[in-house]
């Protein structure tokens, strides 16, 4: 495959880690935008993922927040910063990867200290002893701990807000709650069945049109409902028939899609951000624009925007929460009825934080920015999807500059903590009450034994590799040295930590020699994955029983080249993937031409079904 160039300054690649600050609005994707990450090596060789883009510096002393004003700010007494129970300073026994009662070393996949802890060498006035490096570490090791935890507030609830919104989630390959609702890790039925055949075949592939050289558009967005499956191509968004791929509807855009929404409400709308012109070599026409979608019909609802001044505010996401999209910015969010178009809030221009994103489905949850950069603060508020009126809000510590939605019913929280050595992504996951405010549970990821990624700079809901349901964090480790011999046979595993405690539940899912494992969303109580495959044979979709953990093979991907070769070009760290009823759909978020005179063919997506 040929090698993409690197992303342009100051544009993280899709799925990459947290990155550097941002001062000024980020520019928007289209011709010049992020790149796709260069192609891996064959499947099942060994690789080395790229380190994150570099992380937020580490956390000052915690401070006072801002004060109280502006939307989505709360409107009643603060708790103290800094005194939320620590609930997370012990060690974890017990589950895969755990140190030993008896004194051994922890085992892979064990989580590490959150951030490094430096002893401070010093000798007491009047000649005393000098502090020991295991005292000094320890110290020091209270003090990290007392930086990362943020306190939690109360609010009353708005009406609604024990309504569960029933959208369903769409697109990406990690993140989203239980669409089912969990069942503690226990056994649960899961819609998806075993098909009478695993062997699948190829339904249809979409084609990626003819480029311009050294050319990149986004092509961000895929559902999938009953009757289509939809795929956003170059300025259009095309619906085709789920067993055929005939075009069964196309809505014309002026320019790309920008942003997507990965969820939908149960009458299949959802919402995109596009630009209202093509790029050209030197500039994009900026992300301005919010619009609705409806899947089943193929039509485009409304258009809107929002300004800041004179100037049309550029969005760097969407969302889609019961009947409300959700859009954010670095000059603050906006939010209209995803019907009507009828606007439900808009930034303020004397509010001295702002809201930079939103996570969708079951709950609406923002990530709200206060302070500046080197005195960060980010409050995590779950708010009433139709007046924007704030249920309850987690402050993070002060210093972190990003921070993802990985799930918003249970709401759980990814950021990169300082500069974490070693960690490959996010370093910290947040365990969060939505109805209290109040931190569940914390577990670290501060190590190389994982991987898990989210784009906390743009899209805030952008998490691959890692999945929550069953109130249970599952989490792909890195590859690491299988049982065999040989120099492709490279492996992994997912691994669970349950929620309420922070702790490893001890289940393992095991990919298998030469395959990667790589868990994409849950079906009731069970959790989907797909399996890497290695040169020489195609992927696999697999059910994972949450109590059990027992695998079952769902379907079984084509092992010749030219099919294999497509699949492979669709990594699950950096694509869509969806899965339903027997039928996988495979898509890009980036269509590229990099003039490397190539002549094989490219695709936007490919879909697959059971024989």
């Amino acid at each position: 495959m040929t090698q993409p160039p690197p992303p342009p300054p100051n544009q993280p690649p899709p799925g990459g880690g947290f990155g550097p600050p941002q001062d000024q609005p980020p520019q928007q994707p289209g011709f010049g935008a992020p790149q796709p990450p260069a192609q891996q090596p064959g499947y099942g060789y060994p690789q080395t993922p790229p380190p994150p883009q570099g992380a937020p510096q580490t956390p000052p002393p915690p401070q006072a927040p801002p004060a109280d004003q502006g939307y989505g700010y709360p409107g009643q007494q603060q708790t103290p910063y800094g005194q939320q129970p620590n609930p997370y300073g012990q060690q974890q026994p017990g589950g895969y990867g755990q140190p030993d009662p008896y004194g051994q070393q922890p085992g892979y996949g064990y989580p590490q200290p959150t951030m490094p802890m430096h002893p401070q060498p010093g000798q007491p006035a009047g000649g005393g002893r000098k502090i020991s490096p295991q005292l000094a570490i320890i110290v020091a090791a209270v003090v990290v701990i007392a930086l990362i935890v943020g306190g939690g507030v109360w609010y009353a609830s708005s009406s609604g807000d024990d309504k569960k919104d029933t959208a369903s989630t769409s697109g990406g390959t990690g993140g989203g709650g239980d669409e089912k609702g969990g069942t503690g890790g226990t056994s649960s039925k899961g819609d998806e069945k075993v098909p009478s055949s695993t062997a699948a075949s190829v339904l249809f592939q979409v084609p990626q049109p003819e480029l311009e050289v050294d050319t990149t558009y986004t092509v961000d967005g895929s559902w999938l409902t009953d009757k289509v499956y939809a795929k956003s191509g170059i300025a259009e968004i095309v619906g085709y028939d789920l067993a055929k791929g005939t075009k069964l509807w196309t809505i014309k855009l002026p320019g790309p899609v920008c942003r997507a929404s990965r969820h939908m409400t149960e009458d299949n709308l959802t919402a995109i951000a596009f630009e209202p012109a093509m790029p050209t070599k030197d500039r994009t026409a900026g992300c301005s624009q919010i619009a609705a979608i409806d899947l089943d019909a193929g039509k485009k609802l409304w258009t809107k925007t929002a300004k800041t001044g004179d100037r049309l505010i550029t969005w760097d996401n969407v969302n889609v929460s019961a009947n409300t999209v959700a859009s954010g910015s670095t000059s603050g969010g906006a939010a209209w009825d995803i019907s009507t178009g009828k606007s439900l809030w808009t930034p303020k221009p004397t509010d001295p934080c702002y809201d930079a994103g939103y996570g969708g489905g079951e709950k609406l949850v923002a990530v709200r920015k206060c302070g500046s950069y080197d005195a960060r603060q980010l409050h995590i508020q779950t708010i009433d999807p139709a007046s924007g009126k704030v249920i309850s809000e987690y402050k993070l510590a002060q210093g972190i500059e990003y921070a993802s939605i990985i799930s918003t019913e249970p709401l759980v929280v990814a950021a990169e903590v300082g500069e974490v050595e070693g960690a490959r992504g996010i370093s910290d996951v947040f365990a969060i009450d939505n109805k209290t405010g109040k931190l569940r549970s914390h577990v670290s990821l501060a190590t190389d034994q994982y991987e898990a990624r989210c784009d906390g700079i743009y899209q805030i809901e952008y998490c691959f590799q890692v999945v929550v349901g069953n109130d249970r964090l599952y989490v792909q480790t890195a590859e690491h040295d299988g049982t065999g011999d040989e120099y492709s046979n490279r492996t992994n595993e997912i691994v669970a930590f349950d929620l309420a405690s922070g702790k490893q539940t001890g289940q393992r899912a095991d990919a298998g020699d030469s395959y990667t494992i790589t868990p994409l969303r849950m079906d009731g109580g069970n959790l989907l994955a797909y399996k890497q495959p290695p040169y020489d044979k195609g992927g696999q979709i697999v059910t994972i029983d949450g109590g059990s953990f027992k695998e079952t093979k769902l379907l079984e991907m084509p092992s010749t080249k030219a099919v294999r070769d497509v699949e492979t070009s669709m990594l699950p760290d950096s694509s869509e993937i969806l899965y339903h009823d027997g039928q996988l759909f495979m898509s890009k978020v980036y269509a590229s031409d990099f003039g490397s005179g190539s002549t094989e063919k490219r695709y936007l997506a490919i879909a697959f079904g059971a024989k």
